[in-house]
């Protein structure tokens, strides 16, 4: 009886979580239909738009999954921890900056494995700098020096580090972690 309540109870969780996940693709496909009905025209040069955008982002989206998968099969949360949670100390910071600075893509396809390494517990103020640490490209640099001069670009390289640092700080007092 107690085991049929709780399938009943999960069943639900599922359905009202599919529900959600697909109230965005059916209201955008429903504006596109009315758009298709409306102006054809114009809907099929959005659609182009759309479908350019998406498959720009569809290699870095996969490629974050990728890693997430690996994340999820490789790495417990012990190991995460260590790494980059609160003891970490200056292996985490150094681990997040080089990350940030070598990471590639899109930043919003970099969201859910952030958020999985804060579920497995990863200290916020290392995704803070991880994040801040995205603006400094070390094969755009002969770019900015050509642009801008050595001395700007070296002044603005090292502001940013300096700020991922102190944003990383800041993130990580006033986020309150709500972990065991």
């Amino acid at each position: 009886m107690i085991s049929l309540n709780k399938d009943r109870y999960l069943s639900n969780i599922w359905k009202k979580r599919a529900v959600r996940l697909l109230i965005f693709p059916a209201s955008v496909m429903f504006i596109y239909g009315i758009l298709f009905i409306i102006m054809p025209d114009k809907a099929l040069i959005a659609l182009r738009g759309s479908g350019k955008v998406f498959l720009n982002i569809i290699i870095p989206l996969c490629l974050v999954f990728i890693l997430m998968l690996v994340l999820n099969l490789f790495l417990k949360p012990a190991y995460i921890t260590k790494f980059l949670g609160k003891e970490a100390g200056i292996k985490g910071i150094i681990l997040s900056a080089t990350a940030g600075i070598i990471s590639a893509g899109p930043i919003y396809a970099w969201y859910p494995m952030l958020k999985a390494l804060r579920e497995k517990g990863a200290d916020s103020s290392f995704i803070a700098i991880f994040l801040g640490n995205r603006a400094v490209k070390p094969f755009l640099l002969p770019i900015m020096i050509s642009y801008f001069g050595w001395i700007y670009v070296l002044i603005l390289t090292v502001f940013t580090l300096f700020g991922s640092l102190v944003a990383g700080y800041c993130v990580g007092i006033l986020v309150k972690e709500n972990r065991p």
